[in-house]
């Protein structure tokens, strides 16, 4: 028999199926990544980048479930962009430049698609998951002349978690600029010295990038409706920098691989800030 303790801080059954998929989800990350390396005609430097990116996002599996485990807030918004980009990410590998995907690669890839859409479910259908992530980072608070780790409320106000989503979604834009602009450099060890400027130039701009953002989005968490603007901005920006690069230097192929998941990222930043918007002018009275 259960004390009133124990029951109290079980955690709901959505929750732990939720940490029981994610840890599924991100071995499955894993194998499929290794099945379309092992199936792949060529085992170029692109691709070794490309599946060394993708694997890497079993990382952030593991790292969603403890913000699950811990109840956080942010789970959400991480969990929606870490699912959509993780199947664009994988899916880009799938299907070789020549001839058809081979049959372990596309059930794989089935197999891991099926699971992002399962985790998405969870993360914003389930009422038990959703009072469950309702808590924010801890950190030292000093009351009454004594120090203490506890949970620290935003000072900021309240916003909606379609922005959290835009937030989180826009700091994808460095590491996917980055990535394509790291398999662009096969391009100069083939002898394109002319690339150099432009693959450098695709570097800088990565890491800018993540700057940018990082300001933009602690003034859209204060709610400075230019913050919005500029994110925006941002956005457009990005995309005209990096798909003309991808295009130049790795051809269309390039351009669906790697262009695929920043638009998608992209995307869903612009529809985040959209929907927020659409919140905000209906919870105004009148």
């Amino acid at each position: 028999m259960r004390t009133a303790v124990e029951t109290q801080v079980r955690r709901p059954s959505a929750v732990r199926a939720l940490t029981i998929l994610l840890a599924v989800t991100a071995a499955a990350t894993v194998v499929v990544e290794l099945l379309n390396w092992w199936y792949a005609p060529e085992q170029e430097f692109g691709l070794a980048v490309r599946t060394g990116w993708a694997m890497l996002r079993s990382l952030g599996f593991l790292v969603l479930i403890g913000h699950v485990r811990r109840g956080r807030t942010v789970a959400r918004p991480f969990g929606l962009i870490l699912a959509v980009t993780t199947v664009f990410a994988v899916g880009r590998l799938v299907v070789p430049r020549q001839g058809v995907p081979p049959l372990p690669g596309l059930l794989g890839f089935a197999l891991l698609a099926a699971l992002c859409v399962a985790v998405v479910w969870l993360l914003y259908r389930s009422d038990a998951v959703a009072g469950h992530l309702v808590r924010h980072r801890k950190g030292l608070v000093v009351s009454g002349g004594t120090i203490s780790w506890q949970e620290v409320a935003p000072k900021r106000p309240p916003v909606t978690g379609w922005l959290l989503t835009s937030r989180v979604a826009a700091f994808t834009y460095s590491p996917l600029m980055l990535v394509p602009a790291l398999v662009a450099t096969g391009a100069i060890l083939d002898g394109r010295l002319a690339a150099v400027p432009a693959v450098l130039f695709w570097f800088a701009a990565g890491i800018g990038v993540s700057y940018l953002v990082l300001l933009c989005t602690a003034f859209l968490m204060r709610g400075k409706r230019w913050a919005r603007s500029l994110l925006v901005a941002i956005t457009l920006g990005v995309l005209a920098v990096d798909l003309p690069l991808c295009w130049w230097l790795l051809g269309i192929d390039g351009l669906i691989r790697d262009g695929g998941p920043l638009l998608a990222a992209a995307a869903l930043a612009l529809y985040g800030l959209w929907r927020a918007g659409r919140v905000e002018q209906a919870a105004v009275p009148g």
